[in-house]
């Protein structure tokens, strides 16, 4: 995957857009921080990926080059270890819609919000 054409940190709207060709994705911090490539979010191995809670205010505040493959995301949440590349970035924004939809599903499984002042509590019956 070629570098993306343009990308832009739109810190108003919290989103990082990026063109590749004749396509761009906006994609939201939140949703950027919850996909994140680092080991602390996916883990070494299949099976431990670690659920990314809380994270609806997460802000993006930093877009670092690494060489000519990637960028590394500085989030206000202290985060900044995930290196995203391009090929990444571009499968992010393709499943953008799908992806999100399995991490909604994720977190109403485990009991979980985006909010991180809220907390859902289950009664057993």
């Amino acid at each position: 995957m070629p570098a993306p054409s343009e990308i832009k940190l739109r810190r108003k709207s919290n989103l990082l857009e990026l063109r590749f060709g004749s396509e761009t994705f906006e994609l939201p911090a939140e949703y950027l921080r919850v996909y994140s490539p680092s080991a602390e979010v996916r883990g070494h191995g299949l099976g431990q990926e670690k659920l990314q809670y809380g994270k609806l205010h997460v802000k993006l505040t930093g877009v670092e080059p690494q060489g000519n493959y990637a960028v590394r995301l500085i989030f206000d949440d202290g985060h900044d270890s995930g290196i995203y590349t391009w090929d990444y970035l571009y499968d992010l924004g393709r499943r953008q819609a799908a992806l999100w939809q399995s991490y909604l599903d994720a977190l109403a499984s485990a009991g979980k919000t985006r909010d991180p002042d809220t907390s859902v509590v289950k009664f057993i019956q």
